[in-house]
């Protein structure tokens, strides 16, 4: 890095700082605080939402796993469009209709207060995980990245760095500064990970993007990279457990996670928030073409350029940015603006979520229920500051800077032990109206139960059983893990919510009775999407024994995703919300069939 690429760097660092340093000027009430005053439009959503998914787990992590696994690992961006979907048509109008803050106090109006205590704990627990991961690689590629400029940060300076830059505007600034500056991160993000994809294809060990396609078919079956769907027996991403227990993952984090509805929450209106959510759909839809397939042309590159070189999976985007940005023109700052963007966007996002539930379902819940908006201003930005400093020690005692693992995977299996369960409850408390509270709690508590008994019970017995080994592999994927605890936790949920009393001032909260919506409706449109899901597993079979062509399937995949949208594009334009989604939904269908 040259002085030019250093003034990039540092610039772009002060002027987001900036801007949530300005946009936390006027935070007078707890609304402003934690929900910007419900005065979100758009595209601040979608570029909330966008910067707090794609993290320095995008720019880092899924380049690595691009580089060691390759394209399958897409799936991790294309499920998500359809949770997007849930999340905007299901979940959301009725969190809106209720004014709810957060997702735990739609859990104590739809249940009781044990749910909303567990969801608050179990979130809680899941964010200092996940803080600490973004600290994790966060200061691993900046350490990589500083070396030789005079600047170099080791892995302990750099975390508390990372802490100490995210915390100047978050503790400050609340949401509506978290929102300014992921929408400037954001941009920063496409435009670093974009010019990083350009860079790395036209390299003239990799010939552009027909070049890598020619490298990838010239290999042996098994080591091709340019594939989505991988063995169900694969340790890393099988395709039965992308299409299930990945879709499951997707189902909590877009629509019951506080972190991301939140955003959702704050927008001016319910139009609003539903572009803003489509907007990032479209936005996940690039993630694939420029930081995965970038990943796997940057495997090319490494085999070809540096013959025998190891390289591993999360430092292969700092040595990819020092192998092909050329010095001397400010591409290096801007690339690594946007890499600590994508940083800092994750962090400040989950900081500032987890914050909301502690204040408002544990302080004000149970300390202070008479508390003002000034006290609850303060005890959010104290509890801000304790995170951040928890996460930072839990970054230093658990993650090895050394690591030559996929820490994107891990931390994802990590996470799953405990989310299962709230999918449950929320599912069936917004569509089920016999769920009753004490179902709800059984099923939330007992997810983590299931779920590390399942792994011992494989690990112990079914692992030497040839039939399981051979369909599920030697070790039972976590993918794999969450449908199987999602089914235990579903079949706990019904038979407790059967056999205990139904409180029908909760039935109340349903989204049958807030949205005034036919279940007779609701039914046939499952039944659609159900038909079509067995429709698309046919189809896919076909492809992968060769009787059709992925040139036939994929348009005929992307036809067939209208269907269900035709009763709501009625009276709507090109602009309507209904005929974007349609048109969402098809591409990401077409992409799951193009690259077989």
């Amino acid at each position: 890095m040259t002085w030019f690429d250093l003034v990039v760097f540092f610039g772009s660092l002060l002027a987001v700082m900036g801007v949530g340093l300005w946009a936390a000027r006027n935070e007078e009430t707890s609304e402003d605080f934690f929900l910007a005053g419900r005065s979100v439009r758009w595209w601040g959503v979608a570029g909330s939402i966008f910067g707090s998914n794609v993290s320095a787990a995008h720019l880092v992590g899924m380049l690595g796993i691009g580089f060691s696994i390759g394209f399958a690992q897409s799936h991790f961006e294309l499920g998500a469009i359809a949770a997007l979907m849930l999340l905007a048509y299901g979940f959301l109008p009725v969190y809106r209709q209720l004014g709810v803050t957060t997702l735990s106090g739609y859990l104590r109006l739809r249940y009781d207060g044990r749910s909303q205590t567990l969801y608050t704990v179990i979130l809680l627990l899941v964010a200092v995980v996940q803080l600490a991961s973004g600290l994790y690689i966060g200061s691993r590629a900046l350490g990589l990245l500083l070396e030789g400029t005079g600047l170099e940060l080791g892995y302990v300076a750099g975390v508390w760095a990372l802490v100490l830059v995210t915390a100047t505007y978050t503790i400050v600034g609340g949401l509506k500064a978290v929102i300014y500056t992921d929408v400037i991160q954001s941009v920063l993000l496409l435009g670093a990970g974009v010019l990083l994809a350009i860079l790395t294809f036209a390299q003239p060990e990799v010939g552009g993007w027909q070049g890598m396609m020619a490298w990838d078919s010239a290999r042996e079956l098994s080591a091709q990279k340019m594939h989505l769907y991988r063995p169900s027996s694969d340790p890393d991403l099988p395709w039965t457990g992308v299409l299930t227990g990945l879709l499951i993952l997707h189902a909590h984090y877009w629509s019951t996670n506080q972190t991301i509805v939140q955003r959702a929450l704050a927008a001016r209106s319910d139009r609003e928030a539903r572009l803003g959510l489509i907007a990032a759909g479209y936005l996940k839809l690039l993630i694939p073409f420029f930081a995965i397939a970038g990943g796997v042309a940057a495997a090319q590159l490494f085999e070809i350029r540096f013959p025998g070189r190891v390289v591993d999976p999360d430092a292969a985007t700092p040595e990819l940015i020092r192998t092909v940005v050329p010095a001397g023109m400010g591409l290096m700052g801007l690339i690594m603006a946007g890499l600590l963007g994508a940083i800092l966007s994750s962090i400040d996002s989950i900081v500032n979520s987890a914050s909301t539930l502690v204040t408002f379902d544990l302080y004000k819940r149970f300390w202070r229920p008479q508390a003002n908006d000034r006290e609850v201003i303060l005890v959010g930005r104290v509890v801000l500051a304790a995170l951040l400093g928890l996460s930072a020690v839990f970054a230093l005692l658990t993650y090895d800077p050394q690591s030559s693992g996929n820490f994107f995977l891990r931390v994802s299996s990590q996470a799953a032990h405990f989310t299962p369960g709230i999918v449950v409850a929320f599912a069936f408390g917004m569509f089920w109206q016999r769920a009753t509270a004490t179902g709800a709690v059984a099923a939330i508590a007992a997810a983590p139960v299931f779920s590390f008994s399942i792994v011992w019970v494989y690990d112990r017995f079914l692992c030497t059983v040839p039939w399981f080994t051979g369909v599920l592999g030697e070790q039972l994927n976590f993918l794999h893990r969450v449908f199987a605890t999602v089914l235990f936790s579903a079949a706990v949920h019904v038979v407790v919510s059967r056999s205990t009393a139904v409180d029908c001032e909760a039935q109340r909260y349903t989204f049958f009775e807030l949205r005034g919506e036919s279940p007779r409706r609701f039914t046939r449109l499952v039944l659609e999407l159900a038909t079509l899901a067995v429709l698309w597993l046919a189809l896919g079979v076909a492809v992968s024994r060769g009787v059709v062509g992925h040139q036939v399937a994929a348009p005929l995949a992307a036809v067939s995703v209208w269907w269900p949208f035709r009763p709501y594009l009625k009276g709507q334009g090109l602009g309507g919300d209904v005929t974007w989604s349609a048109a969402l939904c098809s591409a990401t269908l077409w992409v799951l069939f193009w690259w077989f």
